[in-house]
């Protein structure tokens, strides 16, 4: 292939990877319950392996947490699409409902193979979570995400919590090999949150007011993030 027209072909396979997760096949309420569960049983994973456990320090400082569950496959081009849910610490201290999102990226470059990435993503500052309300958020350009210390390495881990907008967090299922340019993007998904809280209210609302009553299907994670968040 004429490599003058890979740009284009790595733009086309971009905004047709962005437009596919937003047309999705209709899901139903259980659908979006075992997202959720899910995205519980990644954080869980990662608190219970000291390797990959993120620091009580980081989680203490935290206003808020996003975890993405994404599944990557490619020959030569790569997709990677999925899901997550997002958290905020609200003003008086308590966690909000977890919020779904989808989370899509597209690579480009000589690649083979498949993997699941799970991922953490921890923000240090009040205003990060608020860039989500955008229809697309990029966690690594918007919000300058960084790469997290884990527990073993947190002692020599100089830097302000608080400089950091964001800490990343990962863990991948798989292999994969390639990939040499990468756009990843988060874009919200009120449909789903419609459906499963049974509202109207849309992600602001559903992060910062207390208006929506936690349905019984989501109260494990949240007390599982306040559990690990507890001073």
């Amino acid at each position: 292939m004429n490599k003058k027209y890979l740009p284009a072909l790595f733009v086309a396979l971009v905004i047709g990877l962005f437009a596919s997760s937003e047309a999705q096949a209709t899901e139903t309420r259980a659908d979006l319950v075992v997202k959720v569960d899910s995205c519980e049983a990644i954080i869980r994973e990662f608190q219970a392996n000291p390797e990959i456990a993120i620091p009580k320090q980081v989680l203490r400082a935290a206003k808020g947490i996003l975890i993405t569950n994404q599944f990557k496959a490619g020959l030569i081009f790569g997709v990677r699409g999925g899901y997550g849910v997002v958290m905020v610490k609200k003003p008086n201290g308590q966690w909000s409902v977890p919020v779904i999102v989808h989370a899509s990226a597209a690579s480009l470059g000589f690649q083979i193979g498949a993997r699941t990435v799970e991922t953490v993503y921890v923000f240090m500052q009040d205003a990060t979570p608020r860039l989500l309300y955008k229809a697309r958020f990029d966690v690594g350009v918007t919000a300058k995400a960084a790469a997290g210390p884990h527990i073993a390495e947190y002692e020599n881990y100089r830097k302000p919590l608080i400089d950091v907008p964001v800490l990343s967090y990962d863990k991948t299922k798989g292999l994969y090999a390639g990939a040499t340019v990468e756009a990843a993007q988060i874009i919200r998904d009120d449909d789903a949150n419609y459906l499963l809280y049974d509202t109207q209210y849309q992600m602001p609302e559903l992060l910062y007011s207390d208006w929506v009553k936690p349905p019984v299907e989501v109260q494990p994670l949240m007390q599982f993030i306040s559990q690990i968040t507890a001073p």
